[in-house]
C-alpha cells in the first residue's frame, strides 16, 4: 500500500511565505519547530488574519494531521495537538491527513518516524536536500487493523513516556550542578564576587568549525563503524544528544581534518535558535562535524573542563551570544565571537572544589543514563519490530 492510500490528503507549506508581522495568534512554523512528537513555538513567522486565512487554503492544518520534516533535517514526524491549529507552515513542513477509516495519526506518526534513514537517503538538493510530495505519497506502508493499531501504539507511546521522564530527571540533576554553581561563584552575571575575566581565545589552543559533507562530495551512511557526524541538533545544553546518530564516510576527515573532535573538545552552536548551546564531547571515537557549531579545544591549566562547561551555559554567556549575533537573513555567530567570549576565572581550588561535587553528581546521572539507553533500545528494537 502506498502512502497517499492511508491519507486523504498530503501537502507541504508555503514555497512563498509571506514576510509576517510583529505578533499575532497565528504562527507560522518550519522544520525547525518539528521535533519527534514534540511541537515548539521557537521564533516563529507571524501572519495576520488574512496572510493566515490565504496560506491556510493550502494546508489546512488540523488536530490530529501528522506533520513531516521534509526539507533539511528529514523525517521528523509529530500529530498536530488539539489547540495548535491555527498554525501554518512553510514548505520545510509537509501535512498529512490520515484517512481515521485506515489508519490512526499516532501509529502514522510512528511508521514516519521509522523511515528517517529511509527520507534522508532519497533527499535530494544542491543547497539543502529534500523530499518531493510525489515521493512521499509514494513510499510503501504496512498498514495492520485499527485494533493492532491501538495496541502497537498502546506499547509505543508508554515506552517513549519512560524516556521522556528519564530526560526531565537528567535536566533536574544539572539544575542541581547550575545552583550549586551560583553558591560557590555567585552570579556569573553581576559578577559579585569580583572574578577576573579572560577571554576564551587565550585559554584555548583551538577554535574552528567543520562543513556540510555534500559541500565537500561525501554521502551520509548507515555504517556505525564510519565517521560520527556532529550537526548543532546533537549539541544540547551540556550534553551531546545521540539518540538519532548520523554518520559520514571516513574520507570526510582527511579534507576536513582540522575539525576532527578529539575527546574533551567543547562543542557550541553558532547558527539559529539553537546558539549558545555548549557540550563537551567525552567520546573516543573518530567524530568530525558541521558548520553550525564551533569546536573549542583548551590548552590552559588555570581552568577546569566541568566549569567551563556551566559556565558556556549560563545566563551571562548566554547574554554574551545574544549580544554578538549576526541577523542577517538567519543568526549566526563568527569563530571570532566564540573567540572573544569573557570567562570569569576562579581560583583553581575552588573549581575543583565544584568538580568533585559535579562528579557525585554525574553518578546519579549515571543510573538514570542507563535506564534511559536501555529504554531507548527497547524502543528501537519495537519500531524495528513494528515498522521495520
Amino acid at each position: 500500500m502506498k502512502l497517499n492510500e492511508v491519507c486523504i490528503g498530503i501537502t507541504d507549506g508555503s514555497h512563498n511565505p509571506p514576510a509576517g508581522i510583529k505578533k499575532s495568534e497565528y504562527p507560522m512554523l518550519s522544520s525547525k519547530n518539528i521535533f519527534d512528537d514534540v511541537l515548539t513555538f521557537d521564533e516563529p513567522r507571524y501572519l495576520s488574519e488574512t496572510e493566515y486565512e490565504k496560506e491556510n487554503k493550502r494546508t489546512c492544518v488540523n488536530a490530529g494531521d501528522v506533520l513531516l520534516t521534509i526539507v533539511g533535517t528529514v523525517g521528523r514526524a509529530l500529530v498536530v495537538p488539539e489547540g495548535a491549529d491555527n498554525i501554518t507552515l512553510q514548505r520545510s513542513v509537509a501535512v498529512l491527513h490520515p484517512n481515521y477509516e485506515k489508519c490512526r495519526s499516532r501509529y502514522l506518526m510512528y511508521l514516519l518516524q521509522s523511515k528517517r534513514s529511509y527520507f534522508e537517503n532519497k533527499a535530494r538538493g544542491v543547497a539543502q536536500k529534500g523530499i518531493y510530495l510525489k515521493q512521499l505519497s509514494d513510499v510503501d506502508v504496512n498498514i495492520c487493523g485499527l485494533d493492532e493499531q491501538d495496541e502497537i501504539i498502546k506499547l509505543l507511546d508508554k515506552t517513549r513516556n519512560i524516556i521522556t521522564v528519564r530526560r526531565k530527571q537528567l535536566e533536574q540533576l544539572d539544575l542541581l550542578v547550575k545552583a550549586r554553581f551560583v553558591e560557590l561563584f555567585g552570579d556569573p552575571v553581576t559578577n559579585p564576587k569580583n572574578l577576573p575575566v579572560v577571554i576564551l581565545r587565550e585559554l584555548s589552543r583551538l577554535i574552528t568549525k567543520g562543513a556540510s559533507p555534500s559541500w565537500q562530495g561525501f554521502s551520509y551512511t548507515e555504517d556505525s563503524s564510519q565517521t560520527l557526524f556532529i550537526t548543532s541538533e546533537n549539541v544540547r545544553e551540556g550534553y551531546i544528544d545521540l539518540s538519532s546518530p548520523k554518520y559520514v564516510e571516513d574520507g570526510f576527515n582527511e579534507k576536513q581534518n582540522r575539525s576532527m573532535i578529539h575527546k574533551g573538545d567543547f562543542l557550541i552552536n553558532i547558527v539559529g535558535a539553537s546558539i549558545g548551546r555548549a557540550a563537551q564531547f567525552e567520546l573516543d571515537c573518530k567524530a568530525n562535524m558541521n558548520q553550525a557549531a564551533a569546536l573549542v579545544r583548551m590548552d590552559d591549566n588555570r581552568i577546569r573542563d566541568k566549569y567551563l562547561l556551566v559556565y558556556l551555559n549560563s545566563e551571562r554567556a548566554q547574554q554574551m551570544y545574544n549580544s554578538m549575533k549576526s541577523d542577517t537573513g538567519r543568526a549566526n555567530l563568527s569563530l571570532q565571537d566564540i573567540a572573544d567570549l569573557s570567562i570569569l576565572l576562579p581560583e583553581v581550588n575552588e573549581q575543583i572544589e565544584f568538580e568533585t561535587f559535579v562528579r557525585q553528581v554525574d553518578k546519579s546521572k549515571a543510573v538514570v543514563q542507563k535506564s534511559l539507553e536501555e529504554t531507548q533500545l527497547l524502543f528501537d528494537s519495537l519500531m524495528q519490530k513494528y515498522f521495520g
